[in-house]
């Protein structure tokens, strides 16, 4: 590579005579003449090998000196439709949503200043938002589905009727989160409730069936609750939560051989019907009577022994056991 040096020649005719020339050393001594007018207005770019920080940020502000428009929400009419701006769930974003939010915590607690607002805060971006849920759009929602939706079926007008009707009840959660996937674990779990005196069992079956269920029956409100998460699908569980009641109420009507040989010493229970007390009572109120002459009725005084043994003494079940002797024995007025 070789410099060039350049003067001015005053006409292109020159410039293309030395142009034409072999000679190297009269073209290192040519230069060029130029006669068209500078741009005094256009900037010369100068090369800086060691820029100040100050100098390189004004550059920087001249050349990406943009013009920032307001903010769209600050634009925005209050007769337009909600739906038409955030028509479905997103992020949050600032600039569309035209209300004063905040969200955010301020260190240290004593600071007086209020919450950081919706600009730049990652905080509302990363929780999941019903922005899209508004009354107006659920009101359109609805009318849109209301011609595939059918009458509601008459003579379940009350809670009442729909537990009579439909004793059996499942339970199940939907879960909403910000994650790339929709399913959660949790969802698959499948609870079944139903009240016990809604079952047709005899006194063998109920007995058992309480035994089979153990604690998931409660005995204040008379339901039963089966939960299943065994299974990896919700509609697996809801299948297999159906086998198990099922199966439960088939069994506790199946009399075992080894139940037959059970006396009143093993039983867990206390029965009026199986024990000597019934014998002693009947034998008290017949004493003195002829042998045809029906007896009076202890359901009353047989419900109240059977309390005692069966739930403990405590002064409800002493004072019923007390009420119900003196009525039985005829000595209270």
């Amino acid at each position: 590579m070789f410099s060039l040096a350049c003067k001015r020649i005053s006409n292109l005719n020159q410039l293309q005579k030395i142009a034409s020339s072999n000679s190297i050393g009269a073209i290192r001594n040519c230069s060029v003449v130029d006669n068209t007018p500078r741009d005094e207005e256009k900037e010369f770019r100068v090369l800086n090998l060691n820029p100040t920080k100050d100098a390189d940020i004004i550059r920087r502000r001249r050349q990406f000196n943009a013009n920032i428009t307001d903010h769209r929400s600050k634009k925005m009419s209050v007769r337009q439709k909600w739906g038409n701006v955030w028509p479905g769930p997103r992020s949050f974003h600032p600039s569309t949503v035209p209300l004063p939010i905040r969200q955010g915590y301020l260190v240290p607690k004593d600071n007086k200043r209020p919450a950081p607002d919706k600009y730049a805060n990652a905080e509302l971006m990363k929780i999941p938002n019903f922005l899209h849920l508004t009354p107006p759009v659920i009101k359109q929602q609805c009318e849109a589905i209301k011609k595939y939706c059918t009458p509601w079926p008459a003579g379940v007008e009350t809670d009442e009727k729909c537990e009579k009707h439909f004793p059996i009840e499942f339970i199940s959660t939907d879960y909403c989160h910000g994650l790339p996937t929709i399913r959660n674990p949790l969802s698959r779990i499948i609870s079944l409730r139903f009240k016990l005196s809604s079952l047709p069992l005899d006194t063998h079956a109920k007995d058992k069936f309480l035994r089979l269920v153990d604690n998931r029956y409660d005995p204040e409100t008379d339901m039963v609750t089966i939960t299943v998460d065994r299974c990896p699908t919700r509609k697996q569980n809801f299948e297999y939560a159906q086998y198990l009641m099922t199966a439960v109420f088939h069994e506790s009507f199946i009399v075992e051989p080894w139940e037959s040989l059970k006396v009143e010493a093993d039983m867990e229970y206390y029965d009026w019907q199986n024990n000597k007390s019934k014998e002693t009572t009947e034998a008290i109120l017949k004493w003195g009577k002829p042998s045809n002459e029906p007896i009076k009725s202890t359901d009353g005084f047989a419900e109240s022994v059977e309390r005692i043994f069966n739930e403990g003494e405590n002064e409800p079940n002493l004072q019923q056991y007390k009420e119900e002797t003196l009525k039985l024995l005829e000595l209270k007025n």
